[in-house]
């Protein structure tokens, strides 16, 4: 069936009076409805196919600079996604934009792209500034910008965040001024309130995985980024998932932005992924993952687990059965996971058990099979997760192991809310559903 995203121009709310940390944000909350019956109202773009097809347009279509279409060939990308025809001609043309497209369908590259083609002369001032939920993420958006600006000039890109001594990013920051930053929201609200970084001449804001970070946690630290940049910016966010609740906060730092959505939230399904779930008691799991390891091919597993010890522990237990494995969570130092995803990202590694820390943003090309060694909290998480496999459209397989009432009510939310069959994972699968 043919898919569509809704793309839209809202137009520009009077701006509301808040406190000192929220003066500059826009309150749709009054609006909300209105700008829904709009959003209906307008013509939807199609999207075809599985969000992935292949097209006729190239990236030379987008009138980019030489120097970044010499990149692209080097990556070896000849056509551009769904995503990035919606929403890359906006982005070079300063349009705010609040983006959902799920897993792995290049929303990346589009603010890359975007940021790089107008980027200005260098004054050593940071011109954009990226911000991401996690380290992982930041240290990968910045390993992107580093790509595409092989053969430019006037691009300098630094990246901060927490767990690293922040006096050495202090003088990273003071002898390459860069003019592209990516960092975490605490650490980089710290370096702003000691004037370590200056944020004066930020001419293009973009937020990662921006559900995340509009979060409890992150939220109050980019409002008081927000407010320290110029008002006349450009905003981009971007996103796999995107509640009613999370579009409004959104669209308090956004002016007129174009709206780049999934029309039926149901469609966020990952085509090409294969879904099973296996019913089993907590004490045989472990013996049972070692017989689905044993028995499926693979390219690269991450096996998904709730707590930070049992990454340790699950991985010991792999070992033990000669499975080479590496494990991340949050008790690690940043250095070393760092280097995990290093390991995972050049294929030294080829099954990680994580927590959640590589559950979304992260992108590893050759991960086929995700397995859920502890189910997800919600249904956001799970389809996160198992966009880990089958990036940007290639086949993959995602395993959900079902102890529990709760993990049961999680599994009957994942196939209420996305409209997905998840079925009992049969003794024998075809090993060409997963494997390209």
């Amino acid at each position: 069936m043919a898919r569509k995203a809704e793309v839209v121009h809202e137009e520009e709310e009077p701006v509301q009076e808040f406190d000192e940390t929220e003066d500059m944000l826009v309150d749709y909350d009054e609006t909300a409805a209105a700008v829904e019956d709009e959003t209906k109202e307008e013509e939807a773009a199609p999207v075809k196919g599985n969000y992935a097809g292949v097209h006729a347009a190239g990236f030379s279509d987008f009138f980019l600079k030489t120097e970044l279409l010499d990149a692209i060939a080097d990556c070896g990308f000849e056509h551009p996604s769904e995503v990035q025809q919606e929403c890359l001609p906006n982005a070079m043309l300063g349009v705010d934009i609040l983006c959902q497209a799920k897993s792995g369908m290049g929303k990346t590259a589009v603010f890359t792209l975007a940021t790089l083609q107008n980027l200005p002369e260098y004054d050593g001032n940071v011109s954009v500034l990226v911000i991401a939920h996690t380290r992982e993420l930041a240290y990968q958006i910045a390993s992107e910008y580093n790509r595409f600006t092989k053969y430019l000039t006037n691009a300098h890109c630094v990246v901060v965040f927490g767990g690293v001594d922040r006096g050495r990013q202090v003088q990273l920051l003071a002898t390459k001024r860069p003019n592209i930053l990516v960092a975490t929201p605490g650490r980089l609200r710290n370096l702003m309130d000691d004037g370590s970084v200056d944020l004066s001449h930020v001419k293009h804001l973009i937020v990662d995985e921006c559900d995340s970070v509009l979060g409890d946690s992150m939220r109050a630290d980019l409002t008081s980024i927000f407010v320290n940049t110029p008002r006349a910016k450009q905003v981009m966010m971007f996103t796999a998932t995107l509640s009613e609740e999370m579009r409004t906060l959104a669209k308090q730092y956004l002016v007129s932005p174009q709206l780049v959505l999934v029309n039926d939230e149901s469609r966020l399904t990952l085509h090409g992924l294969q879904q099973y779930y296996i019913g089993i008691s907590e004490e045989n799991r472990a013996q049972r993952l070692v017989a689905i390891l044993e028995g499926l091919d693979y390219n690269q597993v991450v096996i998904f687990v709730a707590r930070k010890r049992s990454a340790d522990q699950l991985s010991a237990l792999l070992k033990e059965h000669r499975f080479d494995t590496v494990a991340v969570s949050s008790i690690k130092t940043q250095e070393e996971r760092l280097m995990t995803y290093q390991d995972v990202k050049t294929f030294r590694a080829r099954i990680v058990i994580s927590t959640d820390v590589f559950g979304r943003g992260v992108d590893f090309e050759r991960v086929n099979i995700v397995v859920n060694y502890d189910m997800p909290r919600d249904a956001d998480t799970y389809l996160h997760r198992a966009g880990r496999a089958g990036r940007f459209g290639t086949k993959g397989l995602a395993i959900s192991m079902v102890t529990t009432e709760e993990d049961k009510a999680v599994l009957a939310k994942v196939q209420e809310r996305f409209e997905v069959k998840v079925e009992p994972m049969p003794e024998v699968i075809n090993r060409n559903d997963y494997l390209a």
